[in-house]
């Protein structure tokens, strides 16, 4: 692998690394390059979790009273904004949002979706609540594995996995006017996301094989989030007083 190569050869010029590291990533992490089935694995994965968070981003809106394009607009940021980020800060240049058309139709679709039959899904909020919790874990898994891919370490690619999942929710919650998911007080949020990406991340340092880790980090990550959910479990608040 050209990861390896990179790592085993300290002598290399610098134009010799940059052109290696340009093949690696045209094989392993363009998403014009879908050839082989770990990179087919990604995209899957990123397109569910994508529409997943768009719907949510879209409840957001109308709740909002915003008109369709407003809806449009949150759905989108949802679903690709936690992505966009990550791609920017690995160097997935141009993001994949804006190299694959089905990045861009896919939170469109959830937006519409979401527009047109919002009473029904405004009454399934707890289930939209459980498909956040599934979207959440498909992205910090997928998000942390690409990060791998680009030639981060499992820590670096643990921050980006937690950047992917929450990254969209943050802009969307700016843009609504609300405290982020992630800083409201109790809620155990940041913690099964960051959980999640780790497990994918060393999983990949561990040599074990993509698809497993990307599972495991996602039933860690969702399954942590749902049994919160349905248990109550709150993330530690300081004590006492606020007053100094």
């Amino acid at each position: 692998m050209v990861r390896t190569t990179l790592r085993h050869n300290p002598d290399a010029s610098p134009a010799a690394l940059r052109r290696a590291s340009d093949v690696f990533r045209q094989r392993r992490a363009s998403i014009g390059g879908v050839g082989s089935d770990q990179s087919l694995t990604l995209v899957v994965v990123d397109l569910v979790g994508i529409f997943v968070f768009a719907i949510s981003g879209a409840l957001v809106a109308v709740r909002k009273d915003l008109d369709v394009l407003g809806v449009l607009v949150l759905a989108a940021t949802t679903g690709l904004g936690g992505g966009f980020i990550r791609d920017v800060l690995i160097g997935a240049t141009p993001p994949a949002a804006l190299a694959d058309w089905r990045y861009l139709l896919v939170p469109v679709g959830g937006g519409l979706l979401t527009f047109f039959y919002h009473p029904t899904l405004g009454r399934m909020e707890r289930l939209v609540d459980v498909f956040d919790a599934l979207g959440l874990g498909l992205f910090v898994a997928a998000g942390a594995s690409k990060a791998m891919d680009y030639g981060l370490g499992p820590l670096p690619a643990t921050l980006m996995g937690l950047a992917t999942g929450v990254g969209g929710g943050v802009v969307r919650d700016v843009l609504a006017g609300r405290v982020p998911i992630i800083l409201r007080r109790g809620t155990l949020y940041a913690v099964p996301a960051a959980a999640g990406a780790a497990v994918a991340a060393f999983g990949l340092q561990a040599g074990l094989a993509q698809v497993l880790v990307t599972a495991v980090g996602f039933v860690v990550c969702a399954g942590w989030r749902l049994l919160a959910m349905w248990r109550q479990w709150e993330a530690p608040v300081p004590r006492g007083s606020a007053s100094v």
